[in-house]
């Protein structure tokens, strides 16, 4: 397929992406489909149609909040729960402040709109409070039980 017409631009972009999954440039998940229609200079659309081709064959799924990934690749925990293991991860204690909603969107390859979600949940369940001026800080630890 050396040259593609407007109706085959998808099966392109989706031969493209099935490169890039089988040489392991996305072990954490896909770009999001606003990147990857800027990167291939086509509608979102077109990404979604190359998305969903990849879909049926088994090489992606999509991870509501999270986006799409390559099945068994990269961490499959819910976003919120990934968020509060950063707690643990990074050592943080009560009052230490908590990564921006940008380093969250950066570290998990999601978009802000997921991430304030997340946060919006830790903050509901005490783990997190906003202080004006001074971004987010731990209010509390979260316990082991219910976690692995």
């Amino acid at each position: 397929m050396s040259e593609a017409s407007p109706r085959g631009t998808y099966l392109v972009i989706s031969e493209a992406l099935r490169k890039g999954i089988e040489e392991g440039e996305f072990v954490d998940g896909l770009p999001s489909e606003a990147v990857l229609s800027d990167t291939h200079g086509v509608s979102r659309n077109t990404i979604r149609r190359a998305l969903k081709a990849l879909e049926a064959e088994g090489a992606l799924e999509s991870v509501p909040g999270v986006g799409w990934r390559v099945p068994g690749g990269g961490d499959r925990r819910p976003l919120v729960e990934r968020m509060i293991a950063v707690i643990e991860d990074d050592s943080l204690a009560v009052g230490d402040a908590y990564p921006s909603e940008a380093r969250l969107c950066e570290r998990f390859g999601v978009s802000r709109t997921a991430v304030r979600r997340g946060l919006a949940q830790m903050e509901g369940t005490g783990l997190l409070i906003t202080v004006h001026g001074k971004g987010r800080t731990v209010r509390a630890l979260p316990t082991s039980a219910g976690r692995s």
